[in-house]
């Protein structure tokens, strides 16, 4: 059963609790103050966010941004403003459907599943990106050094790069880290 928490800015739906629950979600707390969002997501931890509003505030805005740097969640936004500005503003903080005008209990579940898919594939998006960005600086690190061995040893590019790899094996390090040594002590000896 996914853990849903719910923002109610807008008082005259009561329903949207109530069916939310009996489509099998279970409501694990219910905000009513958009400040008190972001530490409401802390403390309940849950799969979910859910977002009923009018028009999204500037408030909204920025404790979405807060969950989605600080503790990311799916987030469904059910709003009665359809103003492509705020909607593109909700999606930059960490909105992954944006709806506009009521919902309909039958469309609530695959909506609701359609923005965990979103967030899930952003979310491994998000993972390999950062990955790739780290081999990415973990290869610079490794072609400066290998450029100061070949400095210092007068050697080839290949030979350098087998001294690294070498020294890192007989080490037990990452060839990234010797390189990050290598550096290091360069840096000391200039």
């Amino acid at each position: 059963m996914q853990r849903v928490l719910l923002l109610q800015a807008v008082t005259e739906e009561p329903l949207l609790h109530d069916k939310v629950r009996e489509l099998g979600y279970d409501i694990i707390a219910l905000v009513r103050d958009v400040t008190r969002l972001a530490d409401e997501v802390a403390r309940a931890n849950p799969d979910v966010i859910i977002v009923m509003t009018d028009a999204p505030t500037e408030e909204t805005f920025s404790s979405l941004g807060t969950i989605a740097t600080t503790c990311p969640r799916p987030v469904v936004m059910f709003a009665r403003e359809g103003d492509r500005e705020l909607i593109r503003k909700a999606v930059e903080n960490g909105v992954c459907a944006y709806v506009v005008d009521g919902w309909a209990p039958e469309r609530l579940t695959p909506i609701i599943e359609a923005a965990m898919a979103r967030f899930d594939a952003h979310q491994a998006l998000r993972k390999e990106l950062a990955s790739t960005r780290a081999k990415l600086n973990e290869r610079k690190l490794i072609e400066k050094a290998k450029g100061i061995v070949m400095q210092q040893r007068n050697v080839t590019e290949d030979q350098a790069y087998v001294a690294l790899r070498k020294m890192a094996m007989d080490q037990n390090l990452a060839l990234a880290e010797v390189a990050r040594r290598v550096i290091a002590v360069a840096q000391l000896l200039a």
